[in-house]
């Protein structure tokens, strides 16, 4: 029993603390896992595939032989910008030709107006650009300079890489990008690493059943290696096993919700001790509302 008291504190303290960088409008958003550090040293996933690590969420790397696709720009900054590119210098020659952003948030859009400022294409999904009107960050990101809405394929130097909207999840603007030819996904957010669990963003229009839809569609992919939004590459047995535990909390809480227990005293019942994070909810209410159709 006290551990279980211990691992809801844990989550209540991780949900209260996401709520204050996250959670729009009481205070910026996007601080997001990875922000606290420097940018990382590039690291080769597949050939001409890379990562790189900090300084805000992974940035995906791929190189052609007419140029680089990069996927999500990092924390704004002089410093993140300049060590993205510094990285992906010793890779390659070639300059970023195409920019994909997975969603609003800051660690993954942050320099979006320096890679347009170079001349790359922003490419992001089309609620994407409309959270930005609304999103509480100083400074705010520029916004997708191309925009799509279920399926966009972007074609360079003979690579093809699908950027996929599989759904409202994490926010209402997620994309998941898709190298089919090395069998690797980048999930951003939709697959989150660590004890924090993933994030509901409703403000930016994430739903939690919109989560475990998502995952799914992302499962029937062909792939052997994800890229989160920050944090380790995981497996798609990983994967497999993050949607399970997710349906599992959402599935526990749905029964508190059946049995009445109120909204202020929800996520401290719901059991996560056996999974080992819970989700991060900062709009408990809307958290509440979607459970509770079909009750």
């Amino acid at each position: 029993m006290r551990a279980h008291l211990i691992a809801i504190a844990l989550a209540l303290a991780v949900a209260v603390a996401t709520a204050a960088q996250q959670a729009p409008p009481a205070s910026p958003q996007g601080a997001g896992r990875g922000g606290g550090q420097p940018v990382q040293p590039i690291r080769m996933l597949k050939p001409n595939l890379y990562v790189v690590p900090g300084g805000g969420a992974n940035s995906i790397v791929r190189v052609t032989s007419e140029g680089v696709i990069l996927v999500d720009t990092k924390l704004p900054g002089e410093a993140n910008y300049n060590g993205l590119i510094e990285q992906i210098k010793t890779v390659t020659p070639q300059p970023v030709k195409v920019v994909i952003v997975t969603h609003h948030h800051a660690d993954h859009t942050g320099n979006n107006d320096r890679f347009i400022a170079a001349g790359a294409p922003v490419i992001g999904h089309e609620q994407l650009a409309k959270n930005l009107d609304t999103y509480q960050f100083t400074p705010l990101p520029a916004k997708p300079t191309k925009t799509y809405t279920k399926d966009y394929t972007v074609k360079l130097g003979g690579a093809q890489v699908r950027v996929l909207h599989l759904g409202n999840a994490h926010t209402g603007g997620d994309s998941v990008v898709y190298f089919p030819d090395v069998k690797v996904v980048a999930t951003s957010d939709l697959v989150t690493v660590g004890a924090g669990g993933p994030l509901v963003d409703y403000a930016g229009g994430g739903t939690a059943a919109g989560f475990l839809t998502a995952l799914d569609a992302m499962l029937k992919l062909d792939f052997d290696t994800a890229v989160p939004g920050a944090g380790d590459l995981q497996t798609k047995a990983d994967v497999q096993a993050f949607r399970m535990k997710f349906a599992t909390v959402i599935d526990r809480a749905r029964e508190l919700v059946k049995k009445g227990v109120p909204k202020e005293q929800l996520l401290k019942e719901i059991k996560t001790d056996d999974i080992g994070w819970a989700p991060r909810i900062p709009q408990v209410d809307a958290f509440y509302a979607e459970l509770s159709k079909g009750r």
